[in-house]
């Protein structure tokens, strides 16, 4: 059996990780990148069907010596890539360093430019393709205190529409998934007050779960969608 292949970026993440499982679910071949968990790595691994696992990729896109060897290993042959890592930088804007801007930049933005650029030429050879992004409720939204990292998650959002018009003519869709708050390590810093107060925003009551933002992604990359592109899919119990 010929599976599509689905590259999934950040998969120790909790959205990642739920993104492998759901593309496993929808018959996918995954193979997952990863930055330092490899112990989340080998327990994901061992819940995939040997068939469906296409292999693991360690690399740090925080930086270009980073990406340069990510894509010496990395084949360009991918059915779906979908974009789930990352980190963000909590804090006031004036007193960010440098170099956390240029690692914000790097794993958010030019990861993406990088890595949709590998696995293109491919795609667009075989007149089909599926990319899908992870990005946030700030990248259309904004936040205070995480002013760099609203600011690339909103470049993420316009590099998706922008790409997906340049390639729907060789059928090849972009999207977005933008979630809201999420029950993952990244709001970890919260109090349970904060989180609390949050939540009383929120129209449903709730922090979403990491496999409610699969399953858009699986949307997203499913033949349901198959007339959608260029499209940021709020996932964020009506928080705006």
């Amino acid at each position: 059996m010929n599976r599509k292949r689905c590259l999934i970026l950040g998969a120790s993440g909790g959205i990642g990780e739920a993104v492998v499982h759901r593309v496993i679910e929808d018959g996918y071949a995954a193979a997952v990148q990863y930055f330092t968990n490899e112990d989340k790595i080998r327990t994901i691994q061992q819940g995939i069907p040997e068939d469906q696992w296409a292999g693991s990729f360690q690399a740090d896109l925080s930086t270009k010596e980073g990406l340069q060897a990510f894509f010496r290993v990395l084949p360009p042959e991918w059915d779906a890539v979908v974009f789930a890592g990352g980190h963000m930088y909590s804090g006031l804007f004036q007193d960010m360093k440098e170099e956390d801007m240029d690692a914000l930049y790097y794993v958010h933005v030019k990861s993406l430019w990088m890595t949709a650029r590998h696995v293109l030429p491919y795609m667009i050879q075989q007149k089909q393709g599926n990319i899908a992004v992870v990005s946030s409720i700030f990248g259309t939204e904004g936040a205070s205190m995480e002013v760099a990292y609203s600011s690339v998650k909103g470049a993420q959002n316009t590099f998706v529409k922008g790409l997906a018009q340049e390639l729907a003519p060789s059928h090849i869709r972009v999207n977005a998934v933008a979630p809201g708050l999420i029950q993952t390590k990244m709001n970890g810093h919260l109090t349970l007050e904060d989180l609390q107060a949050l939540e009383n925003d929120i129209p449903m009551g709730r922090a979403g779960t990491p496999e409610e933002v699969a399953d858009a992604v699986g949307f997203l990359l499913s033949r349901s969608s198959r007339y959608v592109t260029g499209q940021i899919l709020h996932v964020n119990g009506g928080w705006c």
